[in-house]
């Protein structure tokens, strides 16, 4: 399939994905802090450089875009020009992810992933959705839980480690 916009048109909206404050993110650190969850933001000395991090609950939380982490779900397909290159893209940004969850792991860290599929699915009040993510993600906190993605995968589709042959939830666990 081939692009329906011009290369600089491309390269233009391509440039405006934030990489951080999206609007998601944002709206899941606004119903937390009326919780009454604090938090640090953006933490470069961790891996994987958290969205959130919250250290009384020895918590960090990702808030990922499906397309870009490589989910899995009806928002994450491969583009159809370059694909070679994209899937390799995406791939890699799965392994990275995988990874900075098992040294945020190592070093102690609970993590909890916030995918955008959990509140951009058809016929779903987008504000009901991200109240029901923000009472999940405060029952994670105060649980004594090591890894939760919300939503989760289905067991039929769940997303492979490259590479490996066990999914990145099953390892885990």
């Amino acid at each position: 399939m081939t692009d329906t916009v011009d290369r600089q048109t491309r390269s233009k909206m391509m440039s405006a994905v934030r990489a951080k404050n999206t609007k998601l993110e944002i709206e899941i650190r606004r119903r937390l802090f009326a919780q009454g969850f604090r938090y640090r933001l953006h933490a470069r000395d961790l891996p994987g450089t958290p969205d959130m991090v919250l250290p009384k609950y020895a918590t960090i939380i990702f808030v990922h875009g499906c397309f870009w982490h490589y989910h899995g779900c009806h928002l994450s397909s491969i583009p159809g020009t370059r694909r070679s290159w994209w899937k390799k893209k995406l791939e890699d940004n799965v392994k990275r992810d995988s990874e900075a969850v098992s040294e945020l792991q190592n070093l102690g860290w609970r993590v909890l992933i916030i995918w955008e599929c959990g509140f951009r699915k058809p016929k779903t009040n987008r504000a009901e959705a991200l109240d029901i993510i923000a009472v999940r993600a405060a029952g994670f906190l105060k649980s004594k839980r090591r890894l939760l993605e919300i939503p989760r995968l289905s067991r039929s589709r769940k997303r492979l480690e490259p590479g490996k042959g066990r999914s990145y939830d099953e390892k885990n666990k």
